[in-house]
C-alpha cells in the first residue's frame, strides 16, 4: 500500500505520456526518489529483434565509465598464480573445491563468478545451481578468462553483463540514483553505444524501439531516441 501511494503521488506530478531527454529524466527520477534506501537507476531497452533466431540475440558486457555506485561481490575459481592475482585484485572469495562447497551450501553471497579456463570443469559441476541465475563463466562476458586480475578489477568497479530476455528486452542497472547526473548519463550512453555496435546485420527495421528509465521502486520515463 505504501508503494502504491508513493507511485500515485509521483504520477500526479509527472507527465508519463511525454518522452524525455536523458538528463531531464534522470533529474526527475532523482527528485522523486523518496525511499529509505539508495535506489538504483534501471534501464529497459526494447530491441527490434527476433529472439527465436540465435544470430539476433544480444549479450555481452560493457564497462560503465563511472561505475555503478556499488561494489560488486566476486567469487573466483582459481589456484596457484591465478589465485594470487585474484587476491591482489581484491576478489571477495577465492578457491576451488572449498569455494564450490560454500556455494552449494549457500554460505556466501556474490554477484559474479569468474573462472580461469583451467578450473572450468569444476565450475561446470555447479551448473544446476548457478546456471539458472546466469552466473556461469562465459568468454563473451569476460567471466571466463586467464586474465583474472583485469577481470576482477573491471567487474569490481563498473563492468556489467547484459542479455536480452525472451521478449527482446535488455534490463540493466546503470548506477545508484545518488550518482552525479552526468555520470549516470554517460553510463547509459556507453551501454547504448555498445548495443548499437552489436546490431545484427539481419535487422532491417528499427533496432532500438524504446528506452525506459526508472528507479528501483519508482515509475518509468520513456527516453527520446535521437
Amino acid at each position: 500500500m505504501e508503494k502504491k501511494k508513493r507511485i500515485n503521488f509521483i504520477k500526479k506530478k509527472i507527465n508519463l505520456n511525454k518522452e524525455y531527454n536523458i538528463q531531464d529524466a534522470i533529474n526527475i527520477l532523482k527528485k522523486n526518489s523518496i525511499t529509505k534506501f539508495k535506489e538504483s537507476l534501471d534501464v529497459s531497452i526494447n530491441l527490434g529483434i527476433d529472439n527465436k533466431k540465435k544470430k539476433q540475440n544480444i549479450s555481452g558486457s560493457v564497462f560503465l565509465p563511472y561505475g555503478k555506485g556499488k561494489i560488486t561481490k566476486i567469487a573466483v575459481f582459481a589456484n596457484g598464480l591465478q589465485a594470487k592475482y585474484a587476491k591482489k585484485a581484491k576478489a571477495d572469495y577465492i578457491g576451488m573445491e572449498d569455494l564450490a562447497e560454500k556455494i552449494i551450501k549457500k554460505k556466501i553471497i556474490f554477484d559474479i563468478i569468474i573462472s580461469s579456463k583451467e578450473t572450468l570443469p569444476l565450475v561446470n559441476k555447479l551448473n544446476k545451481i548457478i546456471g539458472p541465475k546466469g552466473l556461469m563463466p562465459n568468454l563473451k562476458f569476460g567471466t571466463l578468462t586467464n586474465n583474472i586480475y583485469n577481470a576482477v578489477k573491471k567487474f569490481k568497479f563498473g563492468q556489467i553483463i547484459y542479455k536480452n530476455d525472451k521478449n527482446g528486452i535488455i534490463h540493466s542497472t546503470i548506477g545508484k540514483i545518488t550518482l552525479n547526473t552526468f555520470y549516470l548519463k554517460e553510463n547509459l550512453k556507453t551501454l547504448l553505444l555498445k548495443l548499437k555496435k552489436e546490431k545484427p546485420k539481419e535487422i532491417k527495421g528499427i533496432y532500438i524501439k524504446k528506452i525506459t528509465l526508472s528507479t528501483t521502486m519508482g515509475i518509468g520515463l520513456v527516453i527520446k531516441k535521437k
